[in-house]
């Protein structure tokens, strides 16, 4: 396999491995969308294990780790390692209105899907009108419409 030498890529590539540090989480690239009653977040993990990923509900905040293992074969003379390994972190504060007792989770081929449903006190609802009781009122001259019977009957009483 013939690969040639880009003094930028290279130079590009050993900056980004001296400002980021193994020790930090990577971000991991997502997605976010509404589906009718709830959202659905689609998270990019290829090759993280399965049983790594971790997804974490403390009040609003929703917290996914994952790790991905670097392969470590003392005989393998790497000619190129582009794909990242280590810790991955996202965090994400939720808003009022969804159901964090709720949320689920699946992983399948590379992509984590979480669902995250919206409460039933946040969705869209039909509110019914009532109408008041049929009072007859009595509105006199000078007198607010919301004065009492009292008012009226001293207002006869004065004529």
């Amino acid at each position: 396999m013939a690969m040639y030498w880009d003094p930028f890529r290279d130079l590009d590539r050993f900056a980004a491995g001296v400002l980021d540090s193994r020790q930090s989480p990577r971000m991991m690239p997502i997605d976010l969308h509404r589906d009718g009653d709830h959202y659905v977040l689609s998270a990019d993990l290829p090759g993280v294990d399965p049983g790594s990923i971790d997804v974490d509900v403390d009040g609003q905040l929703l917290t996914i780790r994952a790790e991905r293992t670097l392969r470590s074969d003392a005989e393998v003379k790497w000619l190129a390692h582009e794909r990242p390994s280590g810790s991955f972190l996202r965090q994400l504060t939720l808003g009022d209105g969804l159901d964090t007792a709720a949320i689920s989770a699946h992983y399948d081929n590379g992509v984590l899907s979480v669902v995250i449903p919206v409460s039933e006190r946040a969705k869209p609802r039909k509110v019914a009108v009532q109408s008041a009781p049929n009072v007859e009122k009595e509105v006199t001259a000078g007198a607010p419409a919301s004065s009492s019977s009292t008012a009226s009957s001293s207002s006869t009483a004065s004529s």
